[in-house]
């Protein structure tokens, strides 16, 4: 081993698990940014649907686990800490956990498949900002590559879109579209990275694994004002204007662009696009983000052993490679 890392950190956005947080979470999210109140409690209700408790945290509890017995049956067996961006655990706390600890260096996944500023550069700097505030005896992290077209993910991806797909009311029927969902980003955000390009990738190596030509990108859960220009196609207008061209067949969403179920995949596509899907009479099945496939522990196991040692492969599908060791800083 030529790197020496004392620890995996998780990094993730995080969610609120009871009411009574909800509203503060929130205003973390959106601190520095001219977000309404009433948007703020608008998003809140969303929550309150589910009594106040995002799935995310479950998901990356069960992940911890997975990971954690993976890295012990088959190393390298990496301590496992967990912060998130905007909720307990909160990054700054756990850092303060791992230099009470002794760690000196540490190894982060962030919970991102994909390089944007939302996606990457924000998390990287997030780290930093807990790093400051946690003083000179913080660990140094340093940040997974990214792991869109890592054959781990893409399989995962595939075998939730194929659970999907066999929950049809005509399991496995040829007229069903498959829908490629991802967080819509401001276009002049988008443009200055990847992700486009890498989501594209992604898609057509998930719908190659599955035998399938046909597939469609579409983005959803945008904000921000009307004048604003965002990623498109919609996934509710591209829907609407299906139905309005005849194409009323069963449609697939797959949300390739999150890793863990989160409120935007049990409100946004669950709620809102089930609701619309149920107005026009098209039948609708939604993948589960991967979460705690068994794909996803070892893959992040890899991803930590190429990094300690030069020699092991990096694994990536499709003809882009394997990313980059961390973002670009123009992103």
């Amino acid at each position: 081993m030529t790197n020496s890392y004392d620890a995996l950190l998780i990094v993730s956005f995080g969610g609120p698990e009871r009411a009574d947080d909800v509203v503060a979470f929130l205003e973390d999210v959106v601190r520095g940014k001219n977000v309404p109140r009433e948007r703020i409690l608008e998003v809140a209700e969303h929550y309150y649907l589910f009594g106040g408790e995002s799935p995310i945290n479950a998901q990356l509890r069960a992940l911890l686990a997975s990971l954690i017995d993976r890295l012990n049956a088959a190393g390298p067996p990496l301590p496992v800490y967990w912060g998130n961006r905007h909720w307990h655990p909160r990054l700054v706390d756990t850092l303060h956990e791992m230099a009470d600890d002794g760690i000196g260096r540490a190894l982060a996944f962030v919970t991102s498949a994909y390089g944007s500023h939302a996606g990457c550069r924000e998390y990287l700097e997030a780290i930093e900002r807990a790093r400051a505030e946690v003083g000179p005896n913080a660990p140094q992290v340093d940040k997974l590559r990214l792991f869109y077209n890592h054959p781990a993910f893409v399989e995962a991806v595939a075998d939730r879109a194929a659970e999907a797909l066999a929950r049809l009311s005509v399991p496995g029927v040829g007229g069903a579209k498959l829908v490629f969902t991802a967080h819509s980003l401001p276009l002049a955000m988008a443009r200055q990275s990847a992700y486009e390009a890498q989501l594209a990738e992604a898609c057509r190596l998930v719908a190659e694994r599955l035998g399938r030509d046909e597939w469609c990108l579409c983005y959803q859960s945008r904000s921000g004002p009307p004048t604003q220009a965002w990623l498109e196609p919609d996934l509710g207008a591209q829907i609407v204007a299906w139905h309005e061209a005849g194409q009323t067949g069963p449609l697939v969403l797959v949300p390739i662009g999150f890793l863990l179920e989160n409120m935007e995949l049990v409100y946004d596509l669950d709620v809102e696009i089930g609701g619309l899907c149920e107005q026009l009479g098209v039948e609708m099945v939604r993948a589960a983000a991967v979460g705690n496939h068994p794909r996803l522990a070892e893959m992040i196991r890899l991803l930590v052993e190429e990094r300690l040692d030069p020699t092991k492969p990096r694994l990536a599908l499709g003809e882009q490679g394997p990313s980059h060791d961390t973002c670009p800083a123009d992103w």
